[in-house]
């Protein structure tokens, strides 16, 4: 399924059915990627589950982000933050009864859920009012049993339906600690995370996507044959490239002791401007890749 944003389609593909987190501490930009997949993607069906949105971001959101056209195609089920718990708690499971009603019925959905982590704090306060005891960081043992519960229900349908729920979790990692219970938790049932990091998005990068970070562990059957190289020589590059820019800075670096640091230096920017995208700017992969080999066959 074609995204519309460069940095997921080149390096973090996504195939009809799949499950893909997006982790990301609060302020990054989550809100505004998922508005960016809801303009660039194109399913019959976009179910948007908001557990636990602050009001104000909601409408903005709704009447803004989405505007007429991409609403006409879309079900908004939401649960603003000063909602109980369980109306939070059971927005996600609404959702999800939605996504699977249009896929049951042979439609391509595309569920956006923002986010999965408000879903467990509201049954964290669940489980705590009914006294059952805090085990991990305070999360009482349910909270775990209810996450698989609602992410396996996405995925495609039953033998013979055309049908599937494409779906993308957005994860809040408090403190940008990606190893905390519900992301670690999460991580371990998704088909791959894309990591949104605070110093691309400082540096004014946006997308903020860390794609050495990102994994879909899809890639491999959705990418063709001669994308695959293309796409890891392009993770090696900027992979090295992270290694020497402190030196490159610093006026440290020599060229022409390693070649391939050399290239690193020369390509990298220009991978980083094409994974650079608008808010309102779509894409597809066949130019994303183009714009890709393009960048990586420039000389210095």
């Amino acid at each position: 399924m074609a995204l519309g944003v460069r940095a997921l389609d080149l390096f973090a593909p996504v195939r009809q059915g799949q499950r893909l987190g997006l982790f990301a501490a609060s302020g990054v930009g989550k809100s505004t990627l998922l508005a960016m997949l809801a303009g660039g993607a194109a399913p019959d069906v976009i179910v948007f589950a908001l557990v636990g949105e602050r009001g104000r971001e909601l409408r903005e959101f709704i009447e803004d982000d989405l505007g007429p056209d991409r609403l006409a195609r879309s079900v908004v089920i939401c649960a603003t933050s000063d909602t109980a718990a369980p109306v939070r708690r059971e927005a996600a499971y609404a959702a999800m009864t939605v996504a699977e009603h249009f896929r049951d019925r042979g439609r391509q959905v595309l569920l956006l859920m923002d986010s999965v982590t408000r879903f467990a704090l509201a049954a964290r306060e669940i489980g705590l009012a009914v006294r059952e005891p805090p085990a991990t960081r305070g999360y009482p043992p349910s909270v775990f049993t209810e996450l698989p519960r609602l992410l396996e229900r996405a995925g495609p349908g039953e033998e013979g339906c055309a049908g599937a729920i494409t779906a993308l979790f957005t994860v809040l990692v408090e403190g940008d600690d990606h190893d905390e219970p519900v992301a670690d938790a999460v991580r371990g049932i998704l088909d791959g995370h894309v990591v949104l990091d605070r110093r691309i998005a400082e540096a004014g990068r946006y997308p903020p996507v860390d794609v050495l970070r990102s994994l879909s562990r899809t890639a491999p059957a959705v990418l063709d044959p001669h994308e695959r190289p293309l796409v890891a020589e392009a993770r090696r590059l900027l992979s090295t490239y992270g290694e020497v820019k402190d030196l490159v800075r610093l006026g440290a670096y020599r060229p022409g002791n390693d070649p391939e640091a050399d290239a690193a230096v020369r390509l990298a920017p220009a991978i980083e401007q094409v994974l650079s995208q608008p808010k309102g700017e779509a894409s597809d992969p066949g130019r994303a890749f183009a714009a890709l080999a393009a960048a990586m066959s420039e000389q210095g």
